[in-house]
């Protein structure tokens, strides 16, 4: 019982899919007595009626916010309630298969990581048909080099130290890209990652939503993340531009029917790049 689980939910989240998310959590063979879970904002009537469901289980901590502010600010603050050093991330509409905890918190006490990720098999949004599955690199120098031109970890599957977080700065907003701007951050100062590469995680995807994260002002989001990993000298000149072309291609001059062809041809993971 000596980790803390971390969500957010918002107005635009579906209610079934946030109670499937919730029992999954809890129903994990190692079981944890602190669930904080941030309200990012108001929330519609059906997904206060979830929650009101869990309102006397005592390891859940319910946090609202009066305003929707995002979701790095909303994990930064839930960050700050959460009791145990070590914390799983979990997204509102995801199912996290129940040995996921215990295979995590076994390496983290072990080994000395910082933050420890899965595979996670993506199905459709009815969680009916296996689309693919994400296998990110599993050792740290291969995490690293991964990282200069595509974000490392799979963020509803990971497990990490408090400590280290906070030590970089916690969450930070950063549209589109809060994930992966604290990898950035943490890799950057030497603290260590692992992704195991069994899948512990079913994700749901919603193509038409992954397409529409193409476009300019997409473009534009990742474009500032690849200028501060430029600045820190995270990434050299020639990263950057290359890193910068290939997203041009991909989120402004394709297509989304083109977008979404190379999304469903091709092997996911060769894509991830372009997307996040």
């Amino acid at each position: 019982m000596d980790y803390s689980i971390l969500m957010s939910v918002y107005i635009k989240d579906n209610p079934s899919y946030l109670k499937i998310a919730i029992e999954s959590m809890l129903n994990q063979t190692v079981k944890s007595n602190d669930f904080i879970i941030v309200c990012d904002g108001p929330l519609t009537s059906d997904l206060n009626r979830i929650l009101d469901q869990y309102s006397t289980n005592q390891a859940i901590k319910i946090i609202r916010k009066e305003k929707n502010t995002g979701l790095g600010n909303s994990l930064n603050i839930g960050l700050s309630h959460c009791k145990y050093n070590f914390v799983a991330r979990m997204d509102s509409d995801d199912f996290s298969l129940p040995e996921r905890c215990e295979k995590q918190l076994a390496i983290l006490k072990k080994e000395d990581f910082d933050i420890v990720g899965s595979a996670v098999d993506e199905y459709d949004i009815n969680m009916k048909t296996l689309l693919s599955r994400r296998i990110p690199p599993q050792n740290h120098v291969d995490i690293v080099n991964f990282s200069k031109s595509r974000s490392p970890f799979n963020h509803p599957s990971v497990m990490f130290r408090k400590d280290a977080i906070l030590e970089v700065g916690n969450y930070q907003s950063f549209r589109l890209h809060e994930d992966y701007y604290l990898w950035i951050r943490l890799l950057k100062n030497g603290f260590k990652g692992y992704n195991i590469q069994e899948s512990l995680l079913k994700m749901r995807t919603d193509i038409d939503m992954i397409l529409r994260r193409g476009g300019y002002n997409y473009y534009k989001s990742g474009k500032q993340l690849q200028k501060y990993m430029l600045k820190v000298k995270y990434i050299n000149v020639f990263r950057y531009l290359f890193n910068l072309t290939t997203r041009f291609i991909f989120q402004v001059l394709f297509t989304p029917k083109t977008r979404k062809y190379f999304y469903l041809k091709t092997l996911r993971k060769k894509w991830t790049c372009f997307f996040n």
